[in-house]
């Protein structure tokens, strides 16, 4: 592609001519990505309605969240606090998906949450940032989608927080962890909210978090590098050996970063199932974990991709970035090169997530 052309075409696919430096480097990195959802092959800064890509794996970071739980914020985070959490803005983050070819972001909160151990206060949170958010997506309309975010492991605040969120909001659909210190999803305390959620046949995108007990297990080792893919293999494999995902089948799951180690070990999970494994998985762990939904956040590379398209059709992959905490040109910039065809491209880019997410069809 001659991403100067690309750049200089007059369509409502492309940038404008007068990019600053720093958007045209990044639309570079997103333009090969792009093109595939436009009808001419160029990116948009102001991507047309229709064309751009949709993210299910956006955050927002609340500058008052930012504010009251800067320490809380650090010791999830080794002690220190990055600067995307200092710096995030809604119009950087506009900033950011226009220079990508991203059309729509679905906004939800990375770890440590909202959850610090009181429920009152976890319930009043849970409230200001679904609100904070759901303005941001009645401002930018088309723009912005949201997982609200609920108090697990407070059963009755969460299902409160979910009937205003889905009912009153209109959010897209909820985002929960992984993990909680209580213990991972398929655990029967987190049953009743799960139980809501299937009677509702909502989306839930489940983010990984660093459990309490994996936080130091390597100190020369950031845990992100391994512990968050890894928790959320824990809570699929939980999920599953615990009947979780039988007994809710309605809800949508979405979990991030290819599913972390699930492609590398769902031969282990059928050869060391427990023996009662088919009352609780009567479709069979492979045919259950091939209707959940992935998104390639951090994912970009051509191993874990084929690791990931081997086990699951590619109607249940979807287009994440984990944005402002890993740059949007990682997957922007990455996936057009790790084998995907222009048909696979076109339905992780947008149709995976329309066929999910009504707000974006009109």
């Amino acid at each position: 592609m001659n991403l100067r052309k690309t750049m200089l075409c007059g369509c409502g696919c492309c940038p404008p001519v007068g990019l600053s430096r720093r958007n045209l480097l990044g639309a570079a990195a997103g333009a090969a990505a792009s093109a595939l959802v436009c009808d001419s092959p160029a990116m948009a800064a102001a991507p047309a309605k229709g064309k751009g890509i949709i993210d299910v794996h956006h955050h927002v970071v609340p500058p008052f969240y930012v504010q009251e739980n800067k320490e809380r914020i650090a010791a999830s985070r080794g002690g220190a606090i990055s600067p995307e959490w200092l710096n995030w803005s809604p119009e950087l983050a506009l900033e950011t998906m226009d220079a990508h070819g991203v059309e729509a972001g679905v906004l939800s909160y990375s770890s440590p949450g909202i959850w610090f151990g009181k429920a009152d206060e976890a319930r009043v949170l849970a409230r200001r940032c679904n609100e904070y958010a759901i303005d941001l997506c009645n401002k930018h309309k088309g723009r912005f989608g949201l997982f609200a975010t609920i108090p697990v492991p407070d059963v009755e605040g969460s299902l409160k927080e979910i009937e205003y969120a889905l009912d009153t909001l209109k959010a897209d659909g909820i985002g929960i962890f992984t993990s909680y210190p209580e213990g991972w999803l398929g655990d029967a305390k987190f049953d009743p909210v799960l139980q809501e959620l299937n009677h509702r046949k909502a989306v839930v995108f489940v983010h990984p978090t660093t459990p309490n007990c994996c936080r130091t297990l390597l100190k020369d080792v950031p845990p992100l590098i391994n512990e968050v893919t890894v928790d959320t293999s824990r809570t699929i494999t939980n999920l599953l050996f615990t009947g979780a995902l039988n007994r809710f089948r309605d809800i949508k799951f979405i979990f991030c970063h290819g599913g972390g180690s699930i492609p590398m070990v769902w031969g282990r999970m059928q050869g060391q199932a427990p023996a009662d494994i088919a009352q609780k998985v009567p479709d069979g762990i492979e045919n259950t974990l091939k209707r959940l939904h992935y998104d390639i956040a951090g994912t970009t590379y051509k191993p874990a991709i084929a690791a990931l398209k081997t086990l699951v059709p590619t109607s249940q992959i979807l287009f994440g970035s984990d944005n402002p905490f890993v740059p949007m040109k990682e997957t922007a910039g990455g996936y057009p090169n790790v084998g995907f065809s222009r048909k696979e491209m076109q339905a992780i880019s947008r149709d995976n997530a329309l066929n999910l997410l009504p707000r974006f069809r009109t």
